[in-house]
């Protein structure tokens, strides 16, 4: 993958012209390039990853909540603005804390200390996909076992993941829901995605952009609506596993609970009910 000073200044560019679409455009040069770069990585994550949790948690609940009221949810299992209001506040605590994962992921690729490439051309595409096919299911499988950890390890679950669990009825879940954990959870939960780099060939774009995406899903599987798409982890999954706290731990698609013997079907509970 090479490991030259000349091969690595590959990535410093790529996150240089990251920092100046985001700082660049919202910021003086002479407040922000000045900082430490690592400090500068961690700023530009802190104002996107920000600016992605608000924009799409306010698009999807007024699509979902005001545009389609009654349409997906029934008006007593719409959530009150106080609870939403108390899931941003939760989630904004946690998101400086969230920003330094991708900083670290970020610095280290920069230092040469992964697997990352920097272009789809170096393998060609057949190998880049079986690579991005192998990183995901490397991250599914450590998100699962993550997730169940901090339910099966009880000082886990009581001091870090239970922060997320008092939204445990449907009327309490929205999308600003999908990032308000204790900082510490939030990262474990996501942490999979860095030691990937170590183990898997990795196109560094797609890292970062795998990283962002998180935080649109977690917005997805927190907004009740059953999707009803197999083999993917939706809301309907994600919303039992906040009633019932034992099931459905997976994160993109159910195939770890399949194999695990912890997934529980919404469309099997809604049988039973009638």
């Amino acid at each position: 993958m090479g490991s030259s000073d000349e091969y690595l200044q590959r990535f410093v560019a790529e996150t240089d012209w990251y920092n100046s679409i985001v700082l660049g455009n919202l910021l003086p040069d002479s407040v922000w390039k000045p900082l430490p770069r690592p400090l500068q990585i961690w700023l530009r994550d802190y104002i996107g990853g920000t600016a992605l949790y608000f924009i799409s948690g306010f698009l999807w609940c007024f699509y979902i909540y005001y545009l389609k009221r009654n349409v997906y949810l029934p008006k007593d299992a719409i959530p009150s603005n106080r609870a939403m209001l108390l899931q941003i506040i939760v989630a904004m605590k946690a998101m400086p804390w969230y920003c330094a994962l991708p900083t670290l992921s970020e610095y280290m690729v920069e230092k040469g200390w992964t697997r990352c490439f920097s272009s789809i051309s170096e393998v060609g595409w057949p190998a880049y996909i079986a690579y991005t096919a192998v990183y995901l299911v490397f991250c599914e499988f450590g998100i699962y076992w993550a997730h169940r950890e901090l339910h099966d390890i009880k000082p886990l679950y009581k001091h870090l993941h239970a922060t997320h669990h008092i939204y445990n009825k449907q009327n309490t879940l929205s999308p600003f829901a999908g990032l308000a954990f204790h900082p510490l959870d939030g990262i474990l939960q996501a942490v999979s995605h860095v030691i990937a780099l170590f183990i898997i060939p990795t196109q560094f774009t797609t890292h970062i952009a795998l990283l962002f995406l998180e935080a649109v899903w977690t917005a997805n599987i927190h907004d009740c609506i059953h999707a009803k798409l197999w083999p993917v982890m939706g809301a309907g999954y994600h919303t039992i596993h906040h009633t019932t706290y034992r099931h459905n731990y997976g994160h993109y698609t159910i195939w770890m609970d399949w194999m695990f013997g912890t997934l529980r079907d919404p469309e099997e509970d809604l049988k039973k009910d009638e």
